[in-house]
């Protein structure tokens, strides 16, 4: 315990309140500093005209990890590695029952996890029933196909055990401990494309993206992640998909109260612009922060919750980075972007014959598409999306008789040079007319009674996020485990960083992981009298 030790944490993101919360259980006395005036960061909450919208991650997986945090008191900090089964079970995942989580916010399981469109009009329910997805496959797959997936959930399986239940809370600090592993990834094939991995598998293109799109969830590109991502269908397999009634946004007031109930505090309005390093008997070491309004706050330890980049490149001198000097940070790939589009409409009583909670529709093209998007950075003239309907679950985020929703379209950071200013409103319409033409909305725009967008722009300028990247880091090979930043700082002592930059990256699930493996990093390291 660190009773006495004061601590700084940059972005109140799901990654910043789960750090505000383990840093409070480890005894520190700990401000959240928020660049807006409402918590959330990226999981946002935008309400208007009756309508709530989650901004950010609306799909829920590993509900335990949020069981967890709540679970935590004051001096009792829970750093020991979560007790994972040995073997995955075979079945439909129940419903998630957390008596701690209850007391703050109630999370319901989805199904199906995802209904995924493709561009013929025919569809995949994907929802963890091992029969149900078998009969899918065999009906959208082609000769070999059903065998196939047997073979690919057997090796799925194999990376999920390997790569999330055992090794999901290393950190890998040190090249020794990325080496160790590195025989297992080769055995387990698990450094290809995931893409060329699921070719493996199917001949059918369709299941071939069924069985790859998902990492585009957490920026990475199918084409270009490793296929230690597969395990991502195992994830959501094994605990299902879930869902807070009143949105992420409940999820977060929740966060906000446990921390607060553990004596957290949280500042809104208070956008940090410096992170202040002192040099003490030859080392750097990170001392507090000085805000937008030239107010300085002092602290034992800074975590930056902030944008990986922006964090190194904007608040911190350039002559206390080594590690993460300008060039090095600046030389990292980069997540796509997202235009987002939030809409509200009248309901017209049909809605939930054509479209489910989760809903994934995938343009003409895939691979063209994907490259498009992340290497030739290009507004391409085809897109998929991914539409989420809440109110078919949860009618209370939208005044009776309507439904809020929002379409998220991948589309490439600001390296791209694309001016939004000039394409965002077009673009918005396109969408619209897409979903209404094609007949997931019918009569769509007659119906509209609300709609807002943001575009890169807004992940830029508002959020702080390099080049307007919607994730961090790229999560290819190169960027994965030591390649990835690190959780505690090389440059500078008492600097730690948590959240989709760090380590294990992207994902609601990753940074709850990131908490608890930036907390056991501080524990270490104040243990030693830091």
């Amino acid at each position: 315990m660190s009773i006495g030790k004061t601590a700084l944490v940059i972005g109140s993101g799901i990654g910043g309140l789960a750090m505000g919360i383990r840093l409070q259980s480890l005894g520190f006395d700990t401000t959240i500093l928020e660049k807006l005036e409402a918590p959330g960061g990226r999981a946002y909450v935008r309400r208007a005209q009756g309508f709530t919208f989650d901004m950010g991650p609306t799909v829920i997986t590993a509900p335990q990890f949020i069981e967890e945090l709540f679970a935590l008191e004051r001096g009792k900090p829970n750093l020991d590695l979560p007790d994972f089964p040995a073997q995955v079970p075979e079945g439909k995942p129940g419903a998630f029952h957390g008596p701690s989580t209850s007391k703050y916010v109630q999370i319901i399981p989805i199904l199906p996890f995802y209904r995924i469109y493709f561009d013929d009009g025919t569809f995949f329910d994907y929802d963890g029933d091992p029969e149900h997805t078998r009969a899918q496959v065999a009906r959208l797959g082609e000769v070999g196909d059903l065998e196939g997936y047997e073979r690919f959930h057997r090796d799925a399986q194999a990376i999920f055990q390997r790569g999330f239940l055992e090794l999901g809370y290393t950190h890998f600090g040190d090249l020794a401990t990325m080496l160790r592993i590195v025989p297992d990834l080769l055995r387990l094939d698990a450094v290809r494309t995931l893409f060329s991995f699921s070719r493996k598998y199917f001949k059918s293109p369709k299941l071939q993206q069924v069985f790859s799109f998902e990492t585009l969830l957490i920026g990475g590109n199918p084409l270009a992640v490793p296929a230690i991502y597969a395990m991502i269908h195992f994830v959501e397999k094994t605990w299902g998909v879930h869902f807070a009634l009143g949105g992420t946004g409940a999820l977060i007031a929740g966060f906000v109260r446990k921390f607060q109930e553990l004596g957290g505090q949280i500042r809104y309005g208070a956008e940090v612009t410096q992170i202040n390093v002192e040099r003490e008997g030859g080392k750097k070491v990170a001392r507090g922060v000085t805000l937008e309004s030239g107010e300085t706050l002092r602290a034992d330890l800074v975590v930056s919750n902030g944008d990986y980049a922006h964090t190194y490149l904007k608040l911190i001198e350039p002559r206390y980075r080594f590690w993460n000097s300008d060039w090095v940070v600046k030389a990292r790939r980069q997540s796509m972007s997202l235009f987002v589009l939030y809409f509200g409409f009248k309901a017209d009583g049909r809605e939930g014959e054509t479209l489910r909670h989760h809903n994934i529709l995938l343009g003409p093209r895939y691979e063209g598409l994907l490259e498009d998007i992340f290497t030739r950075k290009v507004l391409a003239r085809d897109f998929s999306q991914y539409l989420h309907l809440p109110t078919l679950t949860d009618p209370s985020l939208a005044p009776p008789g309507h439904h809020a929703a929002y379409t998220l379209v991948p589309v490439p950071h600001n390296g791209s040079r694309l001016d939004w200013e000039l394409l965002g409103e077009p673009f918005a319409q396109k969408v619209l007319r897409f979903l209404e033409e094609r007949g997931y909305l019918p009569n769509l725009r007659q119906r509209l009674v609300y709609q807002s967008f943001i575009t890169p722009d807004y992940f830029e300028g508002t959020l702080n996020s390099y080049l307007g990247n919607a994730f961090g880091p790229e999560p290819v090979l190169a960027q994965s485990a030591f390649f990835r930043p690190h959780n505690r700082s090389e440059d500078i002592a008492n600097l730690y960083l948590v959240g989709a930059g760090a380590q294990p990256g992207a994902g609601t699930p990753s940074v709850m992981m990131s908490a608890k493996m930036t907390a056991r990093l501080i524990a270490e390291d104040f243990a030693k009298g830091q």
